[in-house]
């Protein structure tokens, strides 16, 4: 399948800079499955495009502010990091509290093994590059000098990682607004930006309309924004990435498929993440915790969900290869253009899409 088949031409002023004033005030299209109808409404209309006994299954991963900004040692010159994954196995015996982790980094060039660096603020961050990797990642061992933790120096001093496409610096109100309201479990790089539009009250209407939520986990890496380099789909490679389903969520999920009621993912991690234990366990989804690379592309044959919200992704991506899966790829590029048309703000902080 040639990766070529998912590319469109999106006008730049489309992709949205800022958030919405308020969550809810996002743009929805209503892509039918079955009929390939479009129907141009608003995320407040969930309320009435979903069903009594629909679950709805969010991703509560929590972004970390992961984009450390600094300087070389000794010679004083700038630095970029921005955290990809922490690795098993930490600094040496004399200092426990050190990390090591994956980074992209830049200036690459310049940042060799041995190379120091580091990352002031209200808290100080030290760093010393022990490994060169490929597409100028870096293995760092991150430690601080005075006893504390990294992470508490991170959350402190780190800048919250906009996606490449935004183009501007982070601001402080994107500590809040990059962030969902399910978001408790810290661990990723990015926002799962389909849930970017609940708010406690829509909450409350779904649920007092019958319509259920559960949550679970999966830390979003950078490799949401990893560009498919092949030129077959099928080649492509995705990192994996960490999850956690509790029990009480599993059941959930069972139970709606028992009962035969909808299970409607809410953004393309939550949709991986299903997927990749239904598969491993016969259309059942089981408390369990792991690692998923499932690369998602027309021709997957899915067994938990029936619906699902995600907002509008990149030309030639993953993420759009998943959709596509879903809807179909026709469909979904119709839904595309249809989209572009009505001039719907597109990727992070743009609108959303209901695939049921």
């Amino acid at each position: 399948m040639d990766v070529r088949a998912f590319d469109f031409n999106l006008p730049p002023e489309l992709i949205a800079q800022q958030p919405a004033s308020e969550r809810t005030d996002a743009r929805l299209l209503y892509l039918h499955r079955d009929s390939g109808a479009i129907t141009h409404t608003s995320i407040r209309a969930l309320t009435v495009l979903l069903q009594r006994g629909d679950l709805l299954v969010v991703n509560n991963t929590r972004v970390f502010p992961a984009r450390l900004l600094g300087r070389r040692v000794p010679s004083g010159g700038a630095v970029e990091c921005l955290l990809i994954a922490r690795e098993q196995g930490d600094g040496p015996a004399t200092d426990p509290s050190a990390e090591i982790w994956e980074a992209l980094m830049h200036p690459g060039q310049k940042l060799k093994p041995g190379a120091r660096v580091v990352f002031a603020g209200s808290r100080t961050l030290h760093g010393e590059i022990l490994e060169r990797r490929y597409y100028g990642r870096r293995l760092i061992r991150l430690w601080t000098g005075d006893g504390g933790s990294v992470a508490d120096a991170v959350d402190a001093i780190g800048h919250v990682p906009l996606p490449p496409y935004i183009k501007r610096e982070d601001a402080s109100d994107d500590r809040d607004r990059y962030q969902t309201v399910f978001a408790r479990e810290r661990g990723s790089v990015a926002a799962p930006t389909a849930g970017l539009h609940f708010t406690p009250d829509l909450l409350a209407s779904l649920s007092a309309r019958g319509i259920e939520t559960t949550e679970i986990t999966l830390h979003v890496g950078y490799g949401t924004f990893q560009p498919v380099r092949v030129e077959r789909v099928e080649d492509h490679r995705l990192h994996a990435e960490h999850y956690e389903i509790a029990i009480d969520a599993a059941c959930a999920i069972n139970r709606a498929l028992d009962e035969g009621r909808r299970v409607i993912a809410v953004g393309t991690t939550t949709t991986r993440t299903l997927e990749a234990v239904g598969r491993e366990h016969g259309g059942r989804v089981v408390p369990t915790a792991g690692a998923t690379d499932l690369f998602i592309y027309p021709g997957f044959e899915f067994t938990i969900i029936r619906g699902l919200l995600t907002n509008f992704h990149l030309p030639r991506s993953s993420l759009l290869m998943l959709v596509s899966a879903f809807a179909g790829t026709e469909r979904a590029l119709t839904a595309y253009d249809a989209a572009i048309a009505e001039r719907y703000r597109f990727y992070s902080y743009g609108d959303a899409m209901l695939i049921l």
